[in-house]
């Protein structure tokens, strides 16, 4: 009798068995960035990495892997063609990565439409910022007097945000780029090298407390579609010009902040991997222990699901040609 029962359990146990557990048991995913350690990109990785294992059939253990250049173009087009495609690793890129692809494609050799969204930490709304005791401190300062903006790379919303104002608003801004992150042109900015930089309020937050709290660094505009709750004096970018067409242009290069830092598996994974990877980032961003920890850490916390993130990027992708051209003429202008 024991030896029947010994050989049905047998029989049976394969149709108990998970694959996607099987798969992840005993193994490693890596969480690629395409930015130097320190920024918020390696804030939301590093929370991923603590949190997101216990939820994932099998527990996987999480790493972060950065891969900086091109504002993370280089790792984005890695992560599309070379990168293991079976859910072994994941990605955390800039909102930026669709208007990559529709406005540089030699630079943005990808489809984010075959990629597939995870699920978002919180929206991204950029914060262009002075300097007290600088040449720009007030918003008719930026929107009137020439300033030198810090920038890493076309790629990125450093760039693409200033190319934006200068084509539709007149702004007399001079695009520096080159440094090596956020962090690298918010010391600058400190240093009194450039007058202005933006990077995303999740950044500031986290980052520069202090100097915000003393007044040392001043909110001067910000990118987006609606208003960060802290920040709800601060005007965004559609809202200083009254020209429709320039308003919307700036919608525009500014709906990417819904997507936020959001994590994105390869076009090549399998369906039941890409669920279980969605299930367990909804699972995480619930879990006491991440909320704790963000909280100490002055992390910015508003999740969306996959599906709601995916569904914003390919909005992006879908917009008209002729506001596409608007954006295309503001970035060869530089």
């Amino acid at each position: 009798m024991i030896r029947v029962l010994l050989c049905l359990l047998a029989l049976l146990s394969p149709a108990f068995a998970d694959p996607v557990e099987d798969f992840y048991k005993g193994s490693d995913i890596t969480i690629l960035i395409g930015h130097p350690p320190g920024g918020s990109y390696d804030i939301y990785a590093q929370l991923a990495a603590r949190h997101l294992g216990k939820y994932i059939p099998g527990h996987p253990n999480l790493i972060v892997q950065s891969m900086p250049g091109g504002a993370a173009s280089k790792a984005t087009a890695y992560f599309y063609h070379r990168a293991p495609q079976d859910g072994s690793m994941i990605a955390l890129f800039p909102e930026t990565i669709a208007y990559v692809q529709l406005l540089d494609p030699v630079q943005g050799k990808w489809d984010v439409r075959k990629m597939h969204y995870i699920g978002s930490f919180a929206p991204v709304n950029t914060v262009f910022m002075g300097h007290r005791g600088g040449n720009i401190t007030t918003i008719d300062d930026l929107l009137t007097r020439p300033a030198n903006i810090g920038c890493t790379g076309r790629a990125s919303q450093s760039f693409q945000y200033p190319s934006m104002l200068k084509a539709t608003e007149g702004l007399k801004l001079s695009i520096i780029c080159g440094y090596d992150g956020s962090s690298a042109y918010t010391l600058a900015l400190l240093r009194g090298e450039v007058d202005v930089v933006s990077k995303s309020w999740n950044s500031w937050r986290a980052e520069d407390r202090d100097n915000l709290d003393s007044g040392v660094l001043i909110p001067l505009m910000q990118a987006g579609l609606t208003r960060a709750p802290e920040l709800a004096e601060v005007k965004l970018m559609q809202q200083t010009t009254d020209d429709p067409r320039a308003q919307a242009a700036l919608r525009f290069i500014s709906a990417g902040a819904a997507i936020g830092r959001a994590l994105v598996a390869p076009p090549g994974i399998p369906a039941d991997r890409l669920a279980a990877l969605r299930a367990a980032f909804d699972a995480a961003i619930k879990d006491p222990a991440l909320i704790d920890e963000a909280a100490h850490g002055h992390v910015y916390l508003d999740p969306h699901s996959g599906v709601a993130t995916q569904a914003v990027s390919d909005a992006i992708i879908a917009t008209p040609p002729d506001m596409v051209a608007v954006a295309e003429k503001a970035f060869q202008a530089e």
